[in-house]
């Protein structure tokens, strides 16, 4: 371990795997970057833009208490653009967030603009969802831009299927991604960290939901030795259970001794049922998304706050979890605001919801630490799936 001329002690990503719980294949660790620690499982709040929606780098720390973010290479490459982020001295310079980034490598952008973009064997050519412009993302781009970027993390570039798709599609598109994610490591280990702090790259299973496809990707990323790897490709509509199939056997298959990142899921429950799978990290639009939309997730279950029923309700938006905005604001004011459109009703909603997250698997992390997981867990899925 050096400790370079910024101050920090440089050093590959680690994990501790601190506990394990008895009647699930739940854990409980501990991801140790050159911007902190970050104790697991986590939820990651989604700032595609380098902003996390209606939310404040400080409501962040203190109203969250969030201990990482994501930032997004399809966006942040198009806007501000990677001459004023490296000007900056890099995302945590940029936008005043001095704890870990992810960074998402951009390939779900790229699948959700699917009549805008064309895949060839050299990368994904798409069209601008800002101007038109045309742009070539290829494994070696992708990896040069994070770099850019900052992530502590960063993200393999993948293909990821629609689903459903036919096992044919999918087997080809899971081999495109083997070879860009080949390419991903050779560029990434002839190219050296930026800003003084050390990047880590992981890579993505796919596979669609085919099993044996599922087998080969998991065994091939793991196969790489990665600081930590990813699971990818589920969440895109496939029915809730078959996520949860693939989910837990991706994970039977990956090193216990790395984190496992499910990307883009979830709701609460898919939270708990996937921790319960051995799932480490995620990352969802949801909580800020729902909130700004009017949907609050609550430690007794789902509000929609635009209901007339709450109009005259003036207790606390959530009296059982341990959040200042959640309990400082009566559900009724925040009614008020969010019909009259005020902005503040969306960051109180966005605050509320992702503090919620954050609370919710700190809670789940407890109770694996007490060996008592399983049983909160089976309480809590119904109640937090309930319409209040």
């Amino acid at each position: 371990m050096v400790l370079n001329l910024t101050g920090f002690f440089m050093a590959a990503l680690s994990f501790q795997l601190q506990h394990k719980d008895s009647g699930t294949k739940a854990r409980a660790g501990k991801i140790i970057t050159d911007h902190g620690e970050i104790l697991t499982p986590i939820f990651m709040p989604v700032g595609t833009a380098g902003s996390v929606k209606a939310v404040t780098q400080q409501q962040l720390v203190k109203d969250v208490k969030a201990q990482i973010i994501l930032g997004n290479t399809y966006h942040l490459y198009l806007r501000p653009g990677l001459e004023i982020i490296e000007a900056a001295g890099g995302l945590h310079q940029f936008n005043g967030w001095h704890k870990p980034i992810l960074t998402d490598s951009g390939g779900y952008q790229v699948f959700s603009l699917a009549n805008n973009r064309k895949l060839t064997e050299e990368g994904a050519i798409f069209q601008s969802h800002i101007d038109g412009s045309k742009h070539l993302f290829s494994p070696e781009k992708v990896m040069d831009i994070q770099r850019i970027i900052g992530g502590d993390i960063i993200m393999a570039f993948d293909e990821c299927p629609p689903y459903p798709s036919d096992y044919n599609y999918a087997k080809k598109s899971m081999e495109l991604t083997y070879r860009w994610l080949n390419r991903c490591f050779t560029r990434f280990d002839e190219t050296p960290d930026r800003y003084g702090y050390t990047q880590n790259l992981f890579p993505i299973i796919q596979g669609s939901t085919y099993k044996d496809l599922r087998t080969a990707s998991a065994e091939f990323v793991a196969s790489k030795n990665a600081a930590g790897n990813a699971i990818g490709g589920l969440s895109v509509g496939e029915p809730m259970e078959m996520m949860y199939e693939f989910t837990e056997h991706c994970c039977d298959i990956l090193p216990e001794q790395k984190p496992r990142y499910l990307m883009g899921v979830g709701t609460p429950w898919n939270i708990l049922e996937c921790i319960a799978l051995g799932v480490d990290m995620f990352d969802c639009v949801m909580p800020t998304r729902n909130g700004r939309n009017a949907m609050l997730f609550t430690s007794k279950g789902i509000i929609n706050i635009d209901n007339k029923k709450w109009e005259k309700d003036f207790s606390p938006i959530d009296e059982g979890i341990e959040n200042e905005m959640s309990s400082y604001y009566s559900k009724a004011y925040l009614r008020h605001l969010m019909k009259s459109k005020e902005y503040l009703g969306l960051t109180i909603a966005s605050v509320h919801n992702l503090a919620f997250y954050m609370w919710l698997v700190s809670e789940a992390r407890k109770h694996i630490e007490a060996g008592d997981f399983k049983s909160w867990k089976e309480a809590m899925v119904p109640q937090l799936q309930q319409r209040l």
